[in-house]
């Protein structure tokens, strides 16, 4: 597998001590959210993360090798799920954090957020860590390796808030499939704050805004 790129940092004021490691959709980089540390007005300094998915062939779109975090067999999401991509860019996202632990912030004090596939692994990574995140935003995404997520999530990781968002007009992944999955993290224990807009599968600006409001309410 290629090398894949340094993430893209910005940092919106001096000695942040908060990080957001923020995951991009499929056959995206790491450039595509970045004007999203523009949009958001919070009250403290913020560290962004944008990191590059890893470039590999995805079999929905005829093997073409594109950035991914992991592979899609077919339309249904949920099935025949890349295990072995997902667990991998698990690790990935786990070397980012204890970067930022190594910079002194703390874990409490980091947030994993994501779009599409970046909020599959968002949802994935927060649930299975030994030390409970900040919180997770997964938006237009759903909760991978469900099946799996029963007896791996760590029970602490139930205090880590969930910001889930999702079009209920989503061609690419179903709103009942993101609808399912917060009924599955509810089921696991989850506090989900749930969020649905009249869009497809994108990011709309009520949708930015209730964000601003929930990571306002977590940062303060």
């Amino acid at each position: 597998m290629a090398e894949i790129p340094s993430p893209i940092i910005l940092q919106t004021g001096k000695q942040p001590q908060h990080s957001i490691i923020w995951l991009h959709g499929l056959g995206a980089d790491g450039q595509d959210f970045v004007p999203i540390a523009d949009e958001l007005d919070l009250p403290v300094a913020v560290r962004y993360i944008f990191p590059h998915a890893p470039m590999r062939p995805v079999t929905i779109n005829g093997g073409f090798v594109m950035r991914a975090w992991y592979d899609i067999a077919g339309q249904s999401m949920d099935a025949q799920q890349d295990a072995a991509g997902i667990r991998a860019s698990q690790l990935l996202v786990e070397q980012l954090i204890a970067q930022e632990v190594a910079l002194g912030i703390m874990p409490g004090q980091i947030f994993l957020a994501g779009f599409s596939q970046g909020g599959a692994i968002a949802l994935h990574t927060a649930m299975r860590q030994s030390t409970p995140l900040g919180g997770v935003l997964a938006l237009s995404a759903y909760l991978p390796l469900a099946n799996s997520a029963a007896s791996e999530a760590l029970a602490s990781t139930r205090a880590t808030p969930v910001f889930m968002a999702h079009g209920r007009n989503d061609p690419v992944i179903p709103y009942a499939l993101g609808a399912g999955s917060r009924d599955v993290l509810q089921e696991f224990g989850y506090a989900v704050e749930w969020h649905e807009y009249s869009m497809q599968h994108s990011v709309c600006e009520e949708e930015l805004r209730d964000i601003e409001t929930w990571l306002t309410r977590q940062l303060s």
